[in-house]
């Protein structure tokens, strides 16, 4: 390297020189050329220069003779002067002279000078700045001539003085004063310190309410382990061990009621606030007479498991046959019916699905209700649905009345199911115990007037009254969006009396009744309390649960509205799930972290959400499903577009596309589905998750076969004439070779032929010509195993 270095170093020395040569030679080259120039010049100019020689010698006999009468500058003769080689001497004269400059001594006569600059000043008018001058100094300046020295003058008199002994004393006490606060300075800076700890301590009280507030949850009921992790910024699995501490397992996707979410908020640090007991204080109480309550009829809630016969009782019940029109044979809505005994006493009955999905539902229905019939069917044992039913009628505190239904069939057995309450610490009567039973069959109707005497006489106990006089409130049971109608609200009315024209306020939304109707749709203008109407007028669909009341303000009413819209706007931010690095982490560990984005449109607002709550729980590690919207109403447009903008699909339960909703969605290429019965919903999106997975592959040995014989061709390779010892070799098989019991090459066939033919395979006890891809030790005596891997897909 060094070497080439000097190599490189020495080429651009010898290039740079010969630029040099070059440039030298060009430069001699000009000189000459200008030479000439200058002599053909000099030859024409000769003659005038001479006559000039002449002139110059005149000229300086000239300047020597009439000095006297010709006055010219000294510095113009010393510039001629200068410009003349032949007189030296003048030059040195002049020089000197110049160096000397001795004359401006002459300026030191600075009267002609200061004579100028007061010629100057005098026409100048008189400053108005000395005739606004404080007394003081006009007394102390008077007769005073200026002097020119007036600025050294005043330098001279700034002398510091030594203080007396007085103005020391003096100074000493300001200062003790400022040091004990009480001097003027030292109250104003008192003063600013005083309110500097004011607001130091405003402030810090005011930072210890926000962290206070941080530290309150405010939520609905039934949120899930997932967004109360979210909301308390702490792991799912801390919550869900919390939960198990208290003898409780639950999913991520859970729901978890009132008491749980307050204890396990309290565990770490929060205190839950629940924005429907807010709500409900923001309602005035109106006062009423005692003596104007009267005896109303008894909310009785039908809850137990699936296809135990709850539909079919009530269809008994009221002579019509309601599960016909069910899909499936399941009911997905709460429904309210109103039904007049023939011994003229009235109950309402609500039905609530049995579904799993339908738990929220389940849990208001116990909420609303004064009774509850739990149906067990006699040839089933008792379902988790209906320990969950029992549970729920528990904690609201309603009275149980046990029906079990299904006597008639053959494999029938009361007294199993009674066993099993037994062990649930639900002792019937038969059993000495205090909860009402009854055998009943729904079909036939054996035991049904019984069953009603029963729950009859648990209300007469309940002693349930209301006042018809007040203005009406209630629960909302269900919620729509009817095509031709608008939204159409289910409600029962729990006390006072709904009319039509009142302004309802039903949890955000609000708006006059314009009309309503009953379980029948017959047309209504007063509903009593403990009687269900479907209201038309509200602006939106409420969420079943919610409460209603009737205002006579209106403006008040949407004030309300508008909060609680907005108390629920900031809890569904509160509790969106936000992509932290800790999770971030997690699906870059899982590797192919998928997400399943849904827009689910429903025709009621119950079915809507136990949907979302389905969904929900088939999310595993690897899939997240996402509910990006969900609303109550047929599908349009918009739901479209944002399907398209989100990479979702659409599923709309009991509704259809609107409008040009179906010609967006075949241009834009999304997947509308819709569905009548929960379980395809739901079995339909597991498979779609299923399709999201990427598939395991397993191996599968197809055969063996045995080299007996190896050519070797050129251009070609080894070819091996092998007989297949067991099972299949397929020509898109992987193979390894085996020799002396140890795998030496694994790999895949290029060729497979029996005689000259290919062969897609060859089966066993036969013989074939094989050759290895990129492998050519092949050896008689080796064993060849041939396998493939088979793709299967992943379950949730």
């Amino acid at each position: 390297m060094c070497n080439e270095f000097h190599v490189d170093a020495d080429k651009k020395i010898a290039s740079q020189e010969a630029v040099e040569a070059k440039n030298k030679e060009k430069q001699e080259l000009r000189e000459k050329q200008e030479n000439l120039v200058l002599g053909s010049k000099k030859e024409s100019e000769v003659i005038r220069a001479s006559s000039k020689v002449v002139q110059f010698k005149k000229l300086g006999k000239i300047d020597l003779e009439i000095k006297s009468q010709q006055k010219i500058d000294s510095k113009i003769e010393d510039k001629n002067s200068a410009d003349k080689p032949s007189n030296v001497s003048v030059k040195k004269d002049n020089y000197k002279t110049l160096s000397g400059l001795k004359s401006t001594g002459e300026s030191i006569d600075l009267d002609k000078f200061k004579k100028n600059d007061e010629s100057k000043v005098e026409p100048k008018p008189k400053r108005k700045r000395k005739r606004i001058l404080s007394k003081g100094i006009e007394n102390s300046t008077k007769g005073s001539i200026p002097s020119k020295n007036k600025f050294k003058d005043k330098s001279k008199n700034l002398v510091k003085e030594e203080p007396s002994e007085e103005e020391v004393q003096q100074q000493i006490k300001e200062t003790l004063e400022k040091l004990q606060g009480k001097s003027s300075k030292g109250k104003a800076a008192k003063y600013r310190k005083d309110k500097r700890d004011q607001h130091k301590l405003k402030s810090e009280e005011e930072l210890a309410e926000i962290e206070k507030a941080s530290k309150i949850l405010k939520v609905t009921e039934f949120v899930t382990a997932s967004e109360l992790a979210s909301m308390m910024d702490v792991s799912t699995t801390e919550i869900i061990s919390a939960c198990m501490t208290l003898g409780m397992m639950v999913t991520l996707n859970q729901r978890l009621d009132a008491e749980t979410l307050s204890i396990v908020a309290e565990e770490f640090g929060y205190k839950v606030e629940f924005t429907t007991a807010e709500i409900e204080e923001e309602t005035e109480e109106v006062e009423y007479n005692p003596e104007d309550l009267v005896q109303r009829p008894a909310i009785v809630t039908v809850m137990g498991h699936v296809d135990h016969g709850k539909t079919s009782l009530l269809d008994y019940i009221r002579k019509e046959n309601v599960i016909a029109g069910e899909s499936g044979g399941i009911t997905q809505h709460i429904g309210a019916y109103s039904v007049e005994l023939p011994n003229g006493e009235k109950i309402t009955f609500l039905d609530t699905p049995g579904h799993e999905a339908f738990t929220a539902m389940r849990a208001r229905g116990a909420q609303v209700t004064d009774l509850v019939i739990i149906v067990i069917a006699a040839d089933d044992d008792i379902m988790p649905q209906t320990k969950e039913a029992i549970s729920h009628a528990q904690a609201a505190g309603v009275p149980i009345v046990i029906a079990i239904n299904k006597i008639d069939k053959p494999d029938a057995n009361p007294e199993k199911v009674k066993e099993s309450l037994s062990n649930m610490n639900l002792l019937v009567e038969d059993w000495g115990g205090k909860i009402q039973s009854q055998d009943i069959s729904a079909l036939k109707g054996d035991g049904v007037n019984e069953l009603l005497e029963k729950v009859l006489l648990e209300a007469e106990l309940l002693e349930i009254k209301a006042n018809p006089k007040i203005d009406a409130s209630g629960s909302v049971i269900e919620a729509l969006l009817d095509k031709g109608r608008g939204y159409v609200s289910t409600v029962l009315v729990q006390s006072g009396t709904l009319k039509v024209g009142d302004f309802v306020l039903a949890g955000k939304n609000s708006g006059k009744v314009k009309a309503m109707q009953d379980e029948r749709g017959n047309e209504v203008k007063s509903a009593a309390p403990s009687v269900p109407v479907s209201i038309l007028g509200l602006d939106g669909a409420p969420q079943a649960g919610d409460k209603f009341s009737v205002y006579k303000d209106e403006r008040e009413a949407k004030q309300i509205a508008t909060k609680r819209d907005q108390l629920q706007r900031e809890q569904t931010v509160r509790t969106q799930k936000q992509l932290t690095l800790d999770e971030i982490g997690r699906r870059i560990a899982i590797g192919e972290f998928k997400e399943f984005n849904i827009i689910l449109k429903g025709d009621v607002d119950g079915s809507v959400e136990a949907l979302t709550d389905s969904f929900q729980k088939l999310s595993t590690e690897e899939i997240q499903v996402n509910i990006i919207h969900k609303a109550v109403g047929a599908i349009t447009e918009s739901d479209v577009l944002l399907a398209s903008a989100s990479d979702a699909i659409v599923i709309g339960f009991n509704v259809r596309p609107m409008g040009n909703a179906r010609q967006i969605a075949d241009k834009e290429q999304i997947d509308i589905r819709t569905y009548s019965i929960i379980y395809d919903a739901i079995n339909d999106v597991k498979d779609a998750m299923e399709g999201m997975l990427s598939p395991d592959f397993k191996e599968e040995i197809t055969g063996y076969c045995e080299i007996r014989e190896t050519f070797k061709i050129s251009k070609i390779g080894t070819i091996a004439g092998c007989m297949v010892t067991k099972g299949k070799i397929l020509s898109n098989s992987e193979i390894r070779l085996i020799r002396d019991g140890i795998v030496t090459y694994t790999g895949v066939l290029s060729s497979l032929k029996r005689f000259k033919d290919d062969v897609k395979e060859v089966s066993k006890g036969y013989d074939c010509g094989l050759q290895v891809k990129d492998y050519k030790d092949l050896k008689i005596g080796d064993q060849i195993e041939a396998f493939v891997n088979v793709a299967i897909k992943k379950k949730i």
